[in-house]
């Protein structure tokens, strides 16, 4: 009972305060061509067989297509404050993970042969956090943790970048393992539920 009293005045907190930040209007601002050539030199760096053109494409794309993205989910607020308005129906789309399945899909159309992408989930266990997700970009037969976060959710369309393991904010862990372990739970738990009716 305390944990969740805890839970919701801490939700209670984050919803006043992100109230206070709105993005701004007519979107978020585009980014530059530095911000698009720093990220380029980031994804050429993730290994020696990372082709630069592939990188400044994915880079690109990454840094323009979230703007394109807040503009068709109706980003006029804080991330938690839209999520709200898609939860409640008043906006189509815009949660966390239809920031990372958006993204995820229209660097797929690119067809790298050199640069592979993961969908991960963190805060997956939090009683307190709400689960997030995103998509990441590494070179070709790398792990997540070897790639870079590409979350365009995070600060309501304008991409928010780094290394996985240097992600100061959230725990990666991949989305297939954290599907697992939800499945793996929620068999368990009908199990019980089955046990006690019998």
């Amino acid at each position: 009972m305390i944990r969740k009293m805890f839970g919701l005045l801490l939700a209670l907190c984050v919803f006043v305060v992100a109230g206070c930040a709105k993005p701004p209007a007519g979107g978020p601002p585009l980014a530059s061509q530095g911000d698009i050539n720093k990220l380029t030199a980031a994804i050429t760096a993730l290994g020696d067989q990372v082709d630069p053109e592939e990188a400044r494409r994915a880079a690109e794309i990454a840094m323009l297509y979230p703007n394109q993205l807040a503009k068709q989910y109706g980003i006029t607020d804080h991330p938690l404050i839209h999520n709200t308005k898609v939860n409640k129906g008043l906006r189509p789309r815009g949660l966390c993970w239809h920031w990372a399945q958006d993204m995820q899909t229209r660097l797929a159309q690119e067809n790298f042969k050199t640069l592979a992408l993961h969908r991960a989930i963190a805060n997956s266990d939090s009683w307190i956090f709400i689960e997030h997700s995103t998509v990441i970009i590494s070179q070709i037969g790398d792990s997540q943790d070897q790639g870079i976060v590409l979350d365009p959710w995070r600060n309501g369309g304008v991409l928010y970048w780094a290394p996985t393991l240097k992600d100061e904010k959230y725990t990666w862990i991949a989305r297939d393992q954290v599907f697992a372990k939800k499945r793996k739970l929620l068999l368990r738990k009908r199990v019980t539920v089955a046990r006690g009716k019998g």
